[in-house]
């Protein structure tokens, strides 16, 4: 009976590993992650691997109009002709030298390049939604936002309290909020917001409990759109946690940026497209949401988006080019260092060229597999000549790189496969000296509060820490 069973096991075992080689085709290192999983919890690696592992149809979840893309294209045309013919201008004379990873963006992305932009940022989540807060209360007609986690908590019921009062004025509110990351929400969280008129929707939510076949594809994104003239983007999600609140974490270091400037509406349709996706009722694109902004900004901007529906993975293509243009110095700030081989190879080669690489990743671990993954890579850029720092401040959650002082990149995308995959993320590629260094100014100010990882501290770890990284190692593409 036990020799049957047996039997049975391997075999399925034997078909469930076959439906990941021939039927996924998924890059070499994450198969052999998963078969590992099979190999060493049998059965139920495959219930995990149908949570967790399952690629997400290629089909375009995000609903765009014949006419709302053609008036698109013709922007990008446009430009892709003006960068063409050596035609257009740009605001800060160095990014002439980028203009090929702007035509990247064009064509790669669809991100429509701006240079009207003033860009706030900001480093402390007590600040950043003091001016979130101040902009929905001055907002006029709509407020559109998604957050990938928002809690019940007081800076959660805050935002919806002061979401309520716009909407009982007749604001327009949408918000969509991830149904993973925002779990623990009771049913009556938006119950007053909801009554004022306004409108709120979970993505890819739980139908059926503990099954939940899009669990790993989540919106990470963070996006704030007031009145379309408005927009925020960054790490900073909403809950007490953000403002430092949480005792474990301690200090939360994070990075938002508030943009007014064309690319405004470049972070109102991505929300537009978002909102489509996850609501029934099909969203209208008006006029309305895209009105003309003045603005006194000359940063140039695109808004890049990625996620596991499109076979291209424009954020990592994005930070592929910058490391590759970077000719002094690539400063990374991120949560979780688990990059994949190109990203990898291309800070390795950027060191061993003479580049100043500094990677900054947290000292304390909000998930523990993917911790002791980043120690693992961070250690192995030290090889290089990297430098690695360790934030002791608190938690550090940036998700910035910003190469030579001239071009930087902020948003919700972490250094790691699970962003450059299976989340949906959203990043604002920054081609400013001046907003650049500022985020420059700031990794330097941040290194006093870290200590520098040498290659004797990493050679005299204990055997114990050892053993994590490997076996974190192992699993990090499928982390």
């Amino acid at each position: 009976m036990i020799s049957n069973t047996l039997s049975v096991v391997l075999i399925l075992n034997i078909l469930f590993a076959i439906a990941i080689i021939f039927l996924e085709r998924k890059k070499p290192s994450a198969t052999l992650a998963w078969l590992m999983l099979l190999l060493l919890i049998p059965n139920i690696g495959f219930i995990v691997y149908l949570l967790f592992g399952r690629n997400l149809s290629r089909k375009k979840i995000f609903e765009i109009k014949p006419e709302e893309a053609n008036s698109i294209n013709t922007f990008l045309e446009n430009q892709k002709l003006q960068l063409q013919n050596n035609s257009l201008k740009f605001n800060d004379p160095s990014i002439e030298n980028y203009k090929d990873m702007v035509y990247m963006h064009l064509t790669h992305s669809e991100s429509i390049f701006t240079q009207n932009n003033n860009i706030e940022i900001f480093t402390d989540g007590n600040d950043k939604f003091e001016a979130l807060i101040k902009s929905i209360q001055n907002a006029k007609d709509h407020i559109h936002m998604v957050y990938f986690i928002i809690k019940n908590d007081s800076l959660g019921r805050k935002i919806v309290n002061e979401l309520t009062k716009k909407a009982k004025e007749g604001v327009e509110i949408r918000f969509l909020y991830d149904a993973i990351g925002s779990h623990s929400l009771p049913r009556s969280f938006f119950k007053d917001l909801k009554a004022a008129g306004g409108q709120t929707i979970a993505f890819f939510p739980i139908v059926i409990p503990f099954l939940n076949l899009k669990i790993n594809y989540r919106n990470h994104r963070k996006i704030a759109v007031i009145d379309g003239v408005e927009g925020f983007i960054g790490g900073f999600n909403i809950g007490d946690e953000y403002l430092s609140l949480n005792k474990k974490m301690g200090y939360w270091r994070d990075t938002h940026i508030k943009i007014k400037g064309d690319a405004v509406h470049m972070l109102q349709t991505r929300f537009l497209l978002d909102w489509r996706s996850a609501h029934n009722k099909k969203l209208e694109i008006k006029p309305k949401y895209f009105p003309k902004i003045t603005s006194n900004g000359n940063s140039g901007v695109q808004i890049i988006s990625s996620g596991p529906d499109s076979e291209w993975e424009q954020i990592k293509y994005g930070y592929i080019k910058m490391i590759n243009s970077a000719k002094e110095n690539i400063y990374i700030q991120t949560p979780y260092f688990v990059p994949d081989e190109s990203i990898l190879h291309a800070l390795k080669l950027a060191s061993l060229s003479g580049v100043d690489v500094k990677v900054m990743i947290p000292n304390k671990p909000d998930h523990m597999f993917v911790y002791w993954a980043s120690s693992s890579y961070a250690s192995e850029l030290l090889k290089a000549g990297a430098k690695c720092y360790i934030y002791d401040k608190g938690f550090i959650h940036a998700k910035t790189i910003v190469v030579d002082g001239k071009i930087a990149s902020v948003g919700t995308a972490n250094m790691d496969v699970r962003s450059f995959k299976l989340n949906f993320e959203v990043n604002a590629f920054i081609y400013d000296s001046v907003i650049s260094n500022e985020f420059k100014s700031i990794f330097e100010k941040d290194m006093n509060d870290c200590t520098e990882v040498t290659q004797e501290m990493y050679n005299n770890r204990h055997l114990i820490i050892k053993f994590k990284e490997s076996i974190s190692r192992l699993l990090s593409p499928i982390l």
